[in-house]
């Protein structure tokens, strides 16, 4: 069996609203193995057969808008991939853990969508930001709070959507995968 952790969007934020308790046990109802969920957001770990991510990321699509009424994607990776997506971030132990993130894309951005990203934000914060396999990474400097560098632009500029941690979060993650 492989260890995955889904990365749901917008869970717990803006009115989606859910346990991790009923998110649990739909995981568990699909048949999935040793279900966990890490904090609050949506982050659940599991284990299944090793396969193509794409395919478990269109099941839990699914099963949300089913289950839950809730319209939102999850990205999967299995341990080496977390793990890739901590030590791979060029600003891992350069920012502060919880100003340095890893957006799990759905897909690879084309690398002229990426730049155009760089080139239509350079002028609007201080961010530093750098292209992964199916991640993009960001140093808020900041906070993401304040900063300009919104999911919703770096979707629009990419053309596909993210869901965001911060390097804090994914080492807790990765400790219990």
């Amino acid at each position: 069996m492989t260890r995955y952790c889904a990365f749901f969007a917008s869970i717990n934020v803006g009115g989606n609203r859910l346990t991790m308790a009923d998110l649990r046990y739909a995981f568990e109802r699909e048949e999935f193995e040793n279900v966990e969920t890490v904090v609050a957001s949506g982050n659940v770990l599991f284990d299944f057969d090793e396969r193509p991510t794409d395919g478990l990321e269109d099941l839990f699509a699914h099963m949300m808008r089913d289950r839950f009424d809730l319209e939102t994607f999850a990205a999967v990776r299995n341990r080496d991939e977390v793990r890739a997506a901590v030590d791979e971030n060029p600003f891992t132990g350069i920012g502060q853990d919880h100003y340095v993130h890893t957006l799990f894309l759905e897909r690879q951005a084309e690398q002229g969508a990426f730049d155009k990203l760089v080139a239509d934000h350079s002028t609007r914060g201080p961010e530093k930001i750098a292209l992964g396999p199916r991640s993009l990474y960001v140093d808020y400097v900041d906070g993401a709070g304040s900063s300009k560098l919104t999911g919703a632009f770096i979707e629009r500029r990419l053309g596909c959507r993210a869901t965001a941690r911060n390097v804090r979060s994914l080492a807790r993650i990765l400790a219990k995968m």
